[in-house]
């Protein structure tokens, strides 16, 4: 992989009418040379550095070695634990990262307050990365984890009727993949489905996927590298799994409830919109908040949208399952 420093961010489109209190970040916000994942790992780091902690007085967090798919390593998982007394709903947590980035620490603090305030138990899961472990690694090592945590209910403090995924962007990807998953495959049902500016569909033949070469964040060239380093070289003249891009699976019936948002300035937003309205034609309960003048992960910069975007989150979570 080349040794080349992070780009800057690219410019603001001026056709752009971002929300007041996200339009000053634009200039602060590193670009995450997804074609380089070296170099983006790295960026990724230095950004997650400058991040100040939640506070995990409310929970306790520990770290385990489960058992991975078969013929793989084992799967690296922190369990985020409320000391408010149980049993309690759990929810498992698959970081985003365009396939390539991203660790248990990227999002650390969502974890926290997900089970500080939604009052669940909140399984991170750190599954393999592309390229060196193309699709269906990191996806299976998902699952893995979703049977692990539906098997330890009991050692956890776990309803087993209450259990849900969740996941943002790339990860986003991978918690409707397990969803998938555990329907076709006859494994632990799920309560419920958070999916946050989800990547649903390889073939990125939507408005905002031509349109938005140059907004905050996440990009169309970016998702050109990302699908290339998950599926390979080549990828456009092969079958793609519905595993891999969820908006491919021809049947959606049957899967849990979803919370989906999107945001207006985001090239995965049609996709991820789409993915919600075919659910809701496949009688899928849905919630889905479009953010307006918003960009991709807009709510993990500490804004006032931003925070308004986690309340619901955490919210529905609740809702769903600790209740």
């Amino acid at each position: 992989m080349s040794d080349a420093t992070p780009r800057s961010a690219p410019p603001v489109p001026t056709r752009m009418r971002l929300r007041p209190d996200l339009a000053p970040l634009v200039e602060q916000i590193p670009y995450l040379d997804v074609a380089e994942p070296d170099v983006a790992r790295r960026t990724l780091k230095d950004l997650e550095a400058q991040w100040e902690p939640a506070d995990t007085s409310a929970i306790t967090v520990t770290e385990r070695l489960i058992p991975g798919p078969a013929g793989a390593p084992d799967v690296a998982v922190r369990v985020y634990t409320p000391r408010t007394p149980g049993p309690h709903g759990g929810l498992l947590w698959i970081h985003g990262g365009g396939f390539v980035m991203g660790s248990l620490e990227t999002e650390h603090n969502q974890c926290v307050w997900f089970a500080s305030r939604a009052d669940v138990v909140v399984v991170s899961v750190q599954y393999r990365l592309a390229p060196e472990n193309p699709f269906p690694a990191g996806a299976e090592d998902c699952y893995a984890a979703l049977r692990w945590l539906a098997d330890s209910t009991d050692e956890l403090g776990v309803v087993p009727e209450r259990l849900g995924v969740a996941g943002c962007s790339a990860g986003g990807a991978l918690a409707a993949s397990v969803a998938l998953m555990a329907r076709d495959r006859e494994g632990p049902r799920l309560a419920l489905q958070v999916l946050t500016f989800p990547v649903t569909d390889d073939r990125m033949d939507t408005p905002s996927a031509r349109s938005f070469h140059d907004t905050p964040v996440w990009s169309t060239p970016q998702s050109v590298s990302m699908w290339r380093h998950y599926l390979g070289e080549g990828h456009e003249q092969r079958e793609t799994s519905p595993y891999a891009a969820p908006n491919r699976a021809d049947d959606l019936s049957g899967l849990p409830a979803a919370h989906i948002v999107t945001a207006q300035y985001d090239p995965l937003r049609d996709e991820g919109l789409r993915y919600g309205q075919r659910l809701m034609e496949a009688d899928v309960p849905v919630t889905l908040h479009q953010w307006a003048g918003a960009f991709h992960i807009f709510d993990s910069f500490g804004t006032e949208s931003g925070q308004r975007s986690i309340d619901e989150l955490v919210l529905a979570v609740h809702e769903a399952l600790a209740e």
